[in-house]
């Protein structure tokens, strides 16, 4: 959306984004008492709810939609990665306001004001607005006190944060230091002398292989292992047993009809001239005048938007994208940029339009018509939805007797899967690491099925709960202790191991000998380097770190040099530096201060993770490992 006013502090951003779109709201029903809600984790005490982090992942998803566009795919959001992401930054966010409440911080009634006040969205005509502050709010299932509650937390966050890296200071020297090492070009040549082309020289004997397996036959244990029969009860499942009639399904459309239509969206592009909020009639004439005359180029070359746009336009979240703000239906954007672009024709060129971020030129780049629900299209997700309804109301009550008959009946899942009409699935060997299949493979219920009474009295494991809505009972079939497996079995293992081992070693032994050659001045005609390449911290060329740090400790006054290290892959890295480029004394000022910037920043986001890190060691943090 608009990211017009890069002056403002970024807090305010951060909440103008929360008051205008629909998926960042929380919505009322967050805030209210969720004890008979599952959570996913415990912050220093405070529970997330499970409800809370499945909206964060609503919220992420609809973020990447945006951004990706025709490119988003739905199986993004099955990624346990970005899934931990999403709960990591929850954690955070408690973390911080547990943080800020602890060392004192409070933000005064006049601040917290004056915040709402300039935020555009709640402004008509350029002033503060309390009916389009509370309706904004309203469309979105809000009230100014959850909102302003919000607010208080994401200043305090804020402040908290801004202290940490208003903080960093670098050095000029180390600035201009650094500068100049990033800058410094290495014309190189290098070959890895590579393990495999020693492993055919590589023989060991049987005493090696005996010794290595004295010394590792851990690493060759088969583990304790099991094989389970288990029965699933999920909402899904039920959901799937439960009969909705016609009628109920065509009532609920009829009601709900709103639900299925997609309102009208638009896509523009636009170029953004900024106008301080305290600027003089003088200078917002000359920001005007200024904004005329692109505004006039534009309509003679309207293929260029983009590129101006990219260059000229003060929106740095558009200006990037060649002006592109994406769809948006009306509620979205400031009303008098809105009213004008709900006005154009395709592909039209209007302005300037005025809002209280400045003057506008706007393109309207494509349309999408409201999509007007048909019954037929949405029959079967009506269906499933009232499925689900029905089996919701009463799934924490069929968890519980679900839950009882396990116990009761200890010795079989029989009589649990007849009551609810489930089926008894069996396992392939586990052991206590496994990752298939999903709903057995979790931490809790492994430890259930490892579990004493489990193995050893065959009793059914207690129901645990796996993931959202779903519980899962196992009884254990057949166990099989941990076993060592015979240096036969294994023999073609460590054999190899070893191959590899000795072969790296020879690699690196040979390696070592031809740089010390060649350093002590034995011609190098002998080896074929290959072709050339130039590198540096800038333009890196598939050069690591460490290599550039190796470049840049070698003693290069004498050219062609010779350095070289083990490689991280294995082998040896054999390295000619043939020509050194030193960047020139001085450096344009404007380039200085820009890397200054960009160092400064990049060291306060170490000292901010630092921060967060450490804040993450003093405060107790309990993750629900099976609510993934």
């Amino acid at each position: 959306m608009f990211d017009f006013v890069n002056r403002r502090k970024t807090i305010v951003q951060i909440v103008l984004l929360i008051a205008v779109l629909p998926f960042m709201f929380w919505g009322v029903q967050s805030y209210r008492s969720e004890s008979d809600t599952a959570y996913v984790a415990v912050v220093d005490g405070e529970e997330i709810s499970r409800r809370e982090y499945e909206q964060a992942l609503r919220n992420q998803q609809e973020n990447l939609r945006n951004m990706l566009g025709e490119d988003f795919d739905i199986k993004l959001m099955d990624d346990p990665e970005m899934r931990r992401a999403v709960l990591e930054n929850l954690i955070q966010k408690r973390i911080l306001r547990h943080e800020a409440g602890n060392v004192g911080l409070t933000v005064l009634d006049s601040r917290l004001a004056a915040e709402i006040q300039n935020i555009a969205f709640f402004q008509e005509d350029g002033k503060f607005s309390y009916q389009r502050y509370q309706d904004l709010l309203q469309r979105q299932g809000m009230t100014p006190a959850i909102f302003e509650a919000r607010l208080v937390s994401e200043i305090m966050e804020q402040q908290l944060l801004e202290g940490v890296t208003r903080s960093v200071v670098v050095p000029e020297i180390v600035a201009r230091n650094v500068l100049s090492l990033s800058e410094t070009q290495y014309e190189i040549n290098r070959i890895l002398i590579s393990p495999e082309q020693y492993v055919a020289q590589v023989e060991p004997d049987e005493a090696a292989i005996q010794d290595y397996y004295d010394s590792h036959y851990r690493d060759f244990m088969l583990p304790e292992r099991v094989r389970v029969e288990y029965v699933v009860l999920s909402l899904e499942q039920l959901a799937q047993q439960e009969q909705v009639s016609e009628q109920a399904i065509q009532a609920y459309f009829e009601e709900h009809r709103a639900e299925f239509e997609q309102p009208e969206e638009r896509r523009a592009s636009h170029i953004l001239f900024t106008v301080p909020a305290d600027a003089s009639e003088e200078e917002k004439a000359a920001v005007k005048a200024r904004a005329e005359q692109v505004l006039e180029q534009v309509q003679q070359e309207p293929d260029q938007l983009p590129e101006l746009a990219a260059e000229l336009s003060q929106d740095p979240g558009s200006a990037k994208m060649g002006g592109d703000l994406g769809f948006f239906s009306r509620g979205l954007m400031v009303k008098a940029f809105e009213d004008e672009v709900f006005q154009m024709e395709l592909d039209e060129i209007r302005g300037l339009v005025e809002t209280p971020f400045g003057f506008h030129i706007v393109k309207l780049t494509a349309i999408r018509e409201a999509d007007t629900a048909d019954f037929e299209d949405v029959r079967d997700h009506v269906e499933q939805q009232l499925k689900y309804q029905k089996v919701a109301e009463r799934f924490g009550e069929l968890a519980e007797d679900f839950s009882n008959i396990v116990y009761e009946q200890s010795d079989t899942l029989q009589l649990a899967a007849e009551m609810f009409n489930l089926p008894i699935q069996q396992s392939d060997w586990l052991d206590r690491k496994s990752k298939e299949p999903e709903l057995i493979a979790n931490e809790r219920m492994l430890q259930a099925i490892f579990s004493e009474s489990a193995i050893r009295d065959r009793f059914n494991t207690e129901a645990v709960e796996v993931k959202a809505d779903t519980i899962v009972a196992a009884r254990v079939l057949e166990h099989r202790p941990a076993s060592a497996q015979s240096i036969e079995l294994v023999r073609e293992q460590i054999l190899t191991r070893l191959q590899t081992q000795l072969a790296a070693e020879i690699a690196v032994k040979e390696g070592s000998e031809q740089l010390a050659r060649l350093q002590s001045g034995e011609a190098d005609e002998t080896i074929d380097w290959g072709e050339s390449v130039k590198v540096s911290y800038a333009q890196m060329q598939g050069v690591d770190v460490e290599t550039l740090r190796l470049l840049a400790q070698t003693e290069s006054s004498q050219l062609p040099a010779y350095t070289g290290a083990p490689a991280r892959q294995g082998g040896f890295d054999l390295i000619r530096i043939n020509q050194v480029t030193a960047p020139k004394s001085e450096h344009d000022a404007s380039k200085y201060d820009a890397f200054l910037k960009q160092l400064q920043q990049v060291r306060g986001q170490e000292e901010l993770m630092a921060y967060l890190n450490g804040l993450r060691q003093r405060y107790e943090v309990r993750i629900r490992e099976e609510s993934f």
